[in-house]
């Protein structure tokens, strides 16, 4: 189980050579690093389907099980998750798993908009943190990003993204239609919203009922 052994710290990443602590305590804030190097993601995101590191395995249904089960595993993506957040400029919003800007955002979103292939590796992130143990992470990752683009107009390169994959990346379904009406009630023109069928979105277009 070569992703589980990397994240209890028995064996690196292949080829950098990493152990899971030597990227959570020297990688954290090497933007640079973080931005050139392409072979990392797949190991701090292990997913079942494969990605540009064919060095990198594929999650099976039994290790996915045994991760879940390990607090040490899920520890060390919680961390992970952090590092990857931090170098989007994003922190959580104390006590919660609510999503804010960092100190840093300026400039890493002008970095996040710059670099679209990090569009795929956030993508990746959000399947991660569903597979492993983490679906709740899901929707107020997707949540900051809507807000972000819709609404702040910021990280324009980014909002495709969020858009035909970001959300439906998201495993409960209350949630993920909970974000879609929250981009329809962004996104402008309506009339070229394509994201769920039109009758849903009559339903959200309708003014509510005045009270008897």
């Amino acid at each position: 189980m070569p992703n589980l052994s990397f994240y209890l710290g028995k064996t690196p990443s292949v080829p950098d050579g990493v152990y899971i602590k030597g990227f959570h305590d020297s990688w954290k804030g090497k933007y640079d690093r973080l931005e050139r190097v392409h072979t990392f993601i797949q190991w701090l995101f292990p997913l079942q389907e494969p990605g540009m590191n064919y060095e990198a395995k594929t999650l099976t249904k039994k290790e996915i099980e045994e991760f879940c089960s390990s607090d040490k595993a899920k520890e060390n993506l919680l961390e992970s998750y952090k590092l990857m957040l931090d170098f989007y400029g994003i922190t959580f919003k104390e006590g919660t798993a609510d999503l804010i800007r960092a100190d840093n955002w300026m400039e890493r979103f002008e970095n996040l908009n710059r670099h679209t292939h990090n569009n795929l590796r956030i993508t990746r992130i959000l399947k991660c943190l569903g597979t492993l143990g983490y679906p709740h992470y899901q929707a107020p990752l997707v949540r900051f990003f809507l807000e972000e683009t819709l609404v702040n107009k910021e990280l324009p390169n980014v909002k495709d993204s969020a858009l035909s994959y970001f959300v439906f990346a998201v495993l409960d379904k209350r949630e993920r239609r909970k974000l879609l009406q929250f981009a329809y009630k962004h996104y402008e023109p309506k009339n070229e919203f394509v994201w769920c069928p039109k009758k849903i979105q009559n339903v959200w277009s309708a003014p509510l009922e005045e009270p008897k």
